[in-house]
């Protein structure tokens, strides 16, 4: 088949292996603040999608454009995209992005995507790396009007078509789909590849297309905060309590008989 175009759609986030001690939350605000040293990563399940679209440049060659969405990004992070292969970063950036929902972050990339115009497979990780929420990559697909889907750990092109193993509960399924379709990836697939030193210097070079909301004919009410159709009732961190108690016999049948006793009062059993 001729070259195929792949779109990645990856998410600058806050790192996760960050100390959970790092974020705070204003309750009253119902936002999250983060100090200094935590520094910004892609998204880990957006790595996975990259690295779904390389091993299929890899076997039969194609284009890879990623795209970002948010403000104030960071060239140094968001450009590990094309350190390891992609081509081409395109950057929806304005403080107008900001503060999104799952609706206004899709409607946003997919309107982008149809200014790009030509696409034969979209790339999303199963869910960002910091809301958890699992929407945008379906949002996408729903307002594109093209097949999606879900949570694949292996994706094969041929004859115009991708062949998807799809992670299930106890297994995988494999799946078809014709282009053009959005498949979102798991950690199963594999994590991204380390970006070799001549990619790093060629990303280095390259600059990204930045386009605003009226670029891709967008208001800013459309967008971000304004276009939310979500609103966030409550922002807390979780208090987790344990509470051990020891439960003793003479012999230890007594004491798994203490324990079963205790257990059905409980009614765990």
């Amino acid at each position: 088949m001729p070259d195929i175009n792949m779109l990645v759609c990856c998410k600058q986030v806050p790192d996760p292996e960050a100390p959970p001690a790092s974020f705070k939350v204003d309750s009253a605000a119902n936002k999250m603040t983060l100090p200094p040293d935590v520094k910004p990563v892609v998204g880990q399940y957006d790595e996975f999608a990259m690295e779904a679209a390389l091993k299929i440049k890899d076997k039969i060659g194609g284009k890879i454009t990623t795209l970002s969405l948010g403000n104030k990004l960071v060239r140094d992070v968001i450009k590990k995209t094309l350190a390891v292969g992609g081509d081409e970063l395109i950057l929806l950036e304005d403080e107008t992005f900001e503060e999104g929902d799952s609706w206004s972050t899709a409607y946003a990339l997919a309107t982008a995507i149809k200014k790009i115009g030509e696409y034969d497979l979209i790339f999303c990780g199963r869910q960002s790396s910091d809301w958890d929420a699992g929407q945008v990559g379906l949002g996408i697909a729903e307002l594109l009007g093209i097949p999606a889907v879900t949570l694949a750990r292996k994706v094969e092109v041929t004859d115009g078509k991708a062949k998807i193993e799809r992670v299930i509960p106890d297994g995988y399924e494999v799946v078809e789909a014709t282009l053009p379709a959005l498949i979102t990836v798991t950690s199963e697939l594999g994590a991204l590849r380390y970006a070799a030193l001549k990619g790093i210097m060629a990303a280095a070079k390259k600059q990204p297309i930045v386009w605003k909301p009226s670029d891709i004919g967008l208001e800013p009410s459309q967008v971000g905060a304004a276009g939310r159709r979500a609103k966030l009732t409550k922002l807390f961190q979780p208090v987790k309590e344990a509470k051990c108690e020891i439960i003793e016999g003479e012999t230890p049948a007594e004491a798994a008989a203490n324990l079963a006793l205790k257990l059905r009062q409980a009614k765990i059993l």
